[in-house]
Formats: structure tokens, sequence, C-alpha cells
């Protein structure tokens, strides 16, 4: 089964996007973990790493994917 892991920082865009997410990824074929960063900070390095640039994002299968622009991961 392949992964996905979506970042987000808990506004309300990044919200709205985890939920229409979640809902569109079959889990047949993903595991989704969802990282809210705003209560998880420990995880930016992983975030990053994944070559995360911006929240919210989705990685699939390593690769990231930006959705719209709630705000810099640097800012996090």
């Amino acid at each position: 089964m392949s992964k996905a892991t979506f970042y987000h920082a808990g506004c309300p865009v990044c919200v709205e996007a985890e939920k229409k997410v979640a809902d569109a990824i079959d889990s047949t074929k993903f595991t989704v973990d969802i990282v809210h960063l705003g209560e998880d900070p420990s995880r930016l390095d992983e975030a990053k790493s994944a070559g995360v640039k911006s929240v919210p994002a989705l990685v699939l299968d390593g690769a990231p994917f930006h959705i719209n622009f709630g705000a810099a991961i640097g800012d996090l």
C-alpha cells in the first residue's frame, strides 16, 4: 500500500483542503497520515525533507504536491 502524508498549519484553507483530500483519496490505495504542524512542530524537519515548501501540501509516494498557499514552511 502506498503512503500519503498531508501537512498543514490549521488555517481555514488547510482544514478545508484536509477534508477534501481525505474524502478524495481511496483508502485501498493509500494510508493517509494527517499532520497538523501547528500542533506537532516536531515533524517540521520531516516535512522539509519531503520537499514541502508551503502548506497545505500532500506528499504522495515521496512526491510533494502543494495545494493553494496557506503559509510558507519557513514561517511555521
